[in-house]
């Protein structure tokens, strides 16, 4: 099992990752999703972390949710939340066809302000939406939206109205959640949120955290499993 494979084996991996290499060559395959070695490589440092590493991470967010002792996880991809900005539930219908949403424990929907990573969750066992933001900005207009898709989802799937007066809404404050101390981490916080939420986890990591974090998600890129 890699579990056994020492720190120092690890570590050696890691390195090799972030080593030369042609950028387009295929560092992981997995539910039709692809990871290069470019993509690998904003997990360096203070590189900005892209599309393919947070949606190959939410994956395998998902994939460990299968097992028995953690809770059912259905997690969209980082093109989910403008498809439904851009254009209302009917753009994004077909995005659930494989999942009944109803039936999961817990959604994650990443979101991408500009410059900027954000995790809006959606608990369906608490009917809570809450959003989590390493800047500690609020953000109550994506939480009713993500309520409206739900509402629009009940009645298309279920043909069940929704009762949002059992729903909770709420833009997690700095003091909640971890907070960055950089302009440069927030991808890998939301991942980590992600990989915390679904293991109903305290948030108890910090931003000194971070540095570890990333080596240790190109591992997990790589070996397709979480640790």
């Amino acid at each position: 099992s890699p579990f056994n494979c020492s720190f120092q084996a690890m570590e050696r991996e890691v390195i090799a990752a972030f080593g030369k290499g042609e950028p387009d060559e295929i560092m992981s395959s997995a539910f039709k999703l692809k990871v290069t070695r470019e993509d690998i490589y904003t997990l360096r440092n203070l590189c900005w972390l892209n599309d393919e590493v947070i949606n190959f991470y939410m994956r395998l967010v998902v994939e460990r949710g299968k097992k028995e002792e953690y809770p059912t996880v259905h997690a969209f991809s980082t093109f989910f939340y403008p498809k439904l900005i851009s254009g209302g539930y009917a753009a994004v219908r077909r995005w659930s066809k494989s999942v009944d949403l109803f039936k999961q424990d817990i959604i994650l929907v990443p979101i991408h302000l500009r410059a900027h990573w954000t995790l809006a969750v959606i608990d369906v066992r608490k009917k809570t939406i809450k959003y989590f933001d390493s800047l500690g900005q609020k953000a109550d207009k994506i939480c009713q939206t993500l309520l409206q898709y739900l509402q629009e989802e009940s009645r298309e799937k279920r043909n069940l109205e929704l009762n949002v007066s059992e729903w909770t809404l709420h833009s997690m404050e700095p003091h909640e959640i971890p907070q960055q101390l950089n302009g440069s981490d927030c991808g890998v916080f939301m991942c980590k949120y992600a990989d915390y939420i679904a293991r109903d986890k305290l948030l108890n990591f910090t931003q000194t955290h971070m540095p570890y974090f990333r080596r240790r998600m190109v591992w997990e890129i790589i070996h397709q499993q979480l640790l």
